[in-house]
């Protein structure tokens, strides 16, 4: 009897953990998506990670980038200078010798005006980090999107994805680009 308490006892931690982790994971993807939405990603990327053009130039597709988790959280949070990509993370391009220059070992003013685009809101690195697991997690290499990701995306209720109930393929616009 004491065996199987014990072996019960086991069992019901290991699940618990389980629980927890999953758990953990879906809180964390739900605020990444909180945060590709409030950081307004959706603006230049689109609800589906595809890019195309939009506010900031063509953004490149997020379901077709080789960016690692590390690389995406870097690209938030420095954005890309000369580029529509905009910093994300305050301060990071600080003028003050004394300071970290963390994005490519730049400051304000080496940019110029115009050399980087700052976003409308800052996030704090715990939310770069959510919505970088967010992409990996949610977009990177999901192919074309589908009625699936657009009900992910926008609930059951949402009249959007009605458009993906007749089955037919609905490619992502491609990026132009220019030469």
């Amino acid at each position: 009897m004491n065996k199987v308490l014990s072996a019960c006892a086991v069992v019901s931690a290991a699940f618990a953990g389980f629980a927890s982790t999953v758990f953990a994971a879906q809180d964390t993807l739900s605020e990444g998506r909180a945060v590709y939405v409030r950081a307004n990603c959706v603006g230049c990327h689109k609800w589906h990670g595809g890019g195309g053009g939009g506010y900031g130039g063509a953004a490149l597709s997020l379901r077709k980038t080789q960016l690692d988790q590390d690389e995406i959280i870097h690209t938030v949070m420095c954005g890309r200078p000369g580029t529509g990509m905009p910093f994300f993370q305050r301060d990071v391009y600080a003028d003050d010798a004394s300071a970290p220059h963390p994005c490519y070992d730049l400051t304000r003013r080496d940019l110029g005006d115009g050399g980087i685009a700052e976003a409308t809101i800052f996030l704090r690195p715990a939310e770069i980090e959510a919505v970088a697991t967010y992409v990996l997690t949610a977009i990177k290499g999901k192919g074309e999107p589908n009625l699936n990701d657009c009900v992910a995306f926008f609930g059951e209720t949402s009249r959007v994805c009605d458009t993906y109930k007749t089955g037919a393929p609905h490619p992502m616009p491609q990026p132009q680009t220019t030469n």
